[in-house]
């Protein structure tokens, strides 16, 4: 009998149960989980911030990478090494801080090789979003010589991923972030600067001087808002998160006097297709950026304790978790 991290409505809010296999959802895939990690929104439904769980009782866990024990479903056989992410599992339904669980298989994409199970779930719905991210800006037209790209939150598990993907894809990156003993790890991920969160928390002017040819923001608010105003003509921000603020004190100016492209990145409900390439250019990355990446392993009796210091700010890099540990 699998166990699972379980979230009700009452006090004790998170607790740690054995479940029957008849209480799993009657989904066609049923996967052995191997790891899960620990995401803001994660972080968020376990400590009740926010509106992020649906119905109760829950297993919360936005994404899992295993490997598929029985399946009624034809795309998926027995010993398939499969990754989930995003498609409201662990806020709608249930998800992946347990030993096991049944799911959809329309949910699941094939875990690509060499990759494995463990090295996908240090990437997780963050490193995807990173190289969702990467990905659209390209697509866009941004390239290395256009200039430094800027990467806010940069410590947080999308930033950091983001830091070092762009900087193996040739890109001049300046990390900011708002935990300046975080400098040399950055750098060591390929930041070319470092830049304090607090010098972008003031409202500033529309237009301001420009620096950034393009920009990954995981924050929103304020900080958004600035990199707009110093955004290079024809810049391109990428927009993938509010950890700061779901509001955008902004005005035009930005984008019909400079031409800027604000583009939003969703990781949840994007299509097969495009999600099982992004895995595959997650795959085709050298070792030597995970081997940079900083991470702490847990089990499931540790995530709410990780996920209050998540919410506080005292986490960065990944936080992956083995629910057999």
């Amino acid at each position: 009998m699998p166990r699972a991290l379980m979230l009700h409505d009452e006090s004790p809010r998170a607790r740690l149960e054995t479940l029957d296999e008849d209480r799993l959802p009657e989904r066609a895939v049923r996967v052995a989980i191997d790891y899960s990690d620990l995401n803001y929104k994660d972080a968020m439904a376990v400590t009740g911030q926010g509106k992020i769980v649906r119905d109760y009782p829950l297993v919360p866990g936005i994404d899992f990478a295993g490997t598929v024990t029985a399946s009624t479903d034809a795309r998926f056989d027995a010993d398939d090494r499969v990754i989930l992410t995003g498609w409201g599992v662990g806020e709608r339904y249930w998800g992946g801080f347990a030993e096991a669980m049944r799911v959809d298989a329309d949910w699941l994409v094939p875990c690509p090789r060499p990759l494995s199970t463990r090295e996908a779930m240090l990437f997780g719905t963050a490193g995807l979003t990173a190289m969702l991210s990467v990905m659209r800006l390209q697509e866009a037209g941004l390239s290395p010589g256009d200039g430094p790209v800027a990467v806010s939150g940069a410590s947080g598990g999308v930033g950091s991923w983001a830091v070092s993907i762009l900087a193996h894809e040739g890109f001049e990156v300046h990390a900011i972030t708002g935990k300046p003993d975080q400098g040399d790890w950055l750098t060591r991920l390929g930041a070319a600067q470092v830049l304090a969160r607090d010098d972008f928390t003031e409202r500033g002017r529309p237009l301001a001087s420009t620096h950034w040819a393009g920009a990954v923001d995981t924050v929103g608010g304020q900080v958004l808002a600035n990199l707009l105003a110093q955004m290079r003509y024809a810049g391109k921000v990428a927009a993938v998160g509010l950890a700061g603020d779901a509001a955008l004190p902004t005005t035009v100016m930005p984008f019909i006097l400079r031409g800027v492209a604000l583009l939003g990145v969703d990781s949840v409900y994007i299509p097969f297709e495009r999600r099982r390439a992004a895995w595959q250019r997650i795959a085709a990355l050298p070792n030597a950026l995970l081997t940079h990446m900083q991470v702490e392993e847990i089990g499931l009796e540790d995530v709410e304790s990780q996920a209050h210091a998540m919410i506080e700010g005292r986490t960065h890099g990944r936080l992956l978790i083995d629910p057999h540990r």
